[in-house]
């Protein structure tokens, strides 16, 4: 058993969960919303309490002592590719994860949430979660971080709240970047591409020599998976990959042109290991895929976290012995 606790909002398909607990953090409760992302929890982590419901409706009274409050919540009042209501954005989860630190009172708090959210656009409202989470006892900060810098094969930039309790925030620093870069697409997903013998696929590993476009997740309003926007799907193409949909399988031995890929390996673009299962099927395993924090992204910052509040241990070990 892990020396900290967690709980976890809108935790989707485990991503930042998995990358917490990696960090080294016990999960007591997951809650989320999507009934094939809660079927994905269960299905990789039996052990966690999954919690399957709306957020508003989750309550963390009788949840004191946890350590850590974490949650990726909807992005789409703050992405560039929606209305950006903000505030007004009836899926604006910010209150809620609020709500639910006054509730609990951990010792630290994650949120994660797309780049759109630095605009000066959303100045008055980043200021009123801080001013908020300072009037709970916290010293609260935010930080993009590019997931390219913590071994994740795509830029995938990230808006990150990480707040401390007060007499603990000096103690924590946000992670430092990879010395070296991450693989390219072709280096990653190479022994992927040739599993059914395809004669092409040395050549398209040099071929697709740079790393991913951010992957997107999609909607329930559009159709089967693709790999974005025209924007997107042309950046794709410059690294030889068809991004108008996925395919179930490799390509095979004759194959010719741009290869698709598959569900698996946009999941190991995003950082998510091999054995990793997505409940679902293909446009429903995508689209949970896409909406994922990084793991490698959360365990950096956990870890980051870990340590700070490991320092408080230390501390009363400290005043035992004395």
């Amino acid at each position: 058993m892990s020396q900290f606790t967690s709980i976890e909002i809108c935790s989707g398909a485990g991503g930042q969960a998995l990358g917490l607990e990696r960090a080294g953090f016990e999960h007591v409760n997951l809650v989320e919303f999507e009934a094939p992302a809660c079927q994905t929890l269960r299905l990789n982590r039996p052990h966690w309490n999954v919690v399957e419901g709306d957020v508003r409706d989750f309550s963390a009274v009788l949840l004191p002592g946890v350590d850590l409050m974490a949650g990726g919540v909807p992005c789409p009042p703050f992405s560039m590719a929606g209305k950006r209501l903000g505030a007004e954005d009836e899926r604006d989860l910010f209150p809620e994860a609020l709500r639910i630190v006054d509730e609990c009172r951990p010792q630290a708090v994650m949120l994660e949430n797309v780049r759109g959210l630095l605009d000066p656009k959303f100045e008055d409202y980043r200021a009123q979660i801080v001013g908020r989470l300072e009037s709970l006892g916290y010293k609260a900060q935010w930080k993009l971080l590019n997931a390219s810098d913590y071994g994740v094969s795509q830029l995938r930039p990230r808006v990150i709240c990480v707040a401390i309790k007060k007499k603990l925030a000096d103690k924590f620093s946000w992670p430092e970047p990879h010395k070296l870069p991450p693989l390219t697409v072709g280096a990653l997903l190479h022994d992927l591409m040739k599993e059914n013998g395809w004669k092409g696929a040395d050549e398209w590993r040099e071929l697709a020599n740079d790393i991913a476009p951010t992957l997107v997740g999609g909607s329930k309003k559009h159709g089967g998976p693709d790999l974005g926007p025209t924007r997107a799907k042309r950046a794709w193409a410059t690294l030889s990959v068809d991004g108008h949909g996925l395919w179930d399988a490799p390509p095979e031995p004759d194959f010719e042109g741009m290869p698709r890929l598959t569900a698996k390996m946009t999941a190991r673009i995003q950082g998510f290991p091999d054995d990793w299962q997505f409940f679902g099927r293909k446009t429903a395993a995508y689209r949970q895929i896409g909406n994922a924090f990084p793991p490698p992204v959360a365990e950096a910052v956990g870890k980051q976290i870990f340590a700070a509040l490991s320092t408080k241990t230390i501390f009363k070990a400290a005043e035992v012995v004395a």
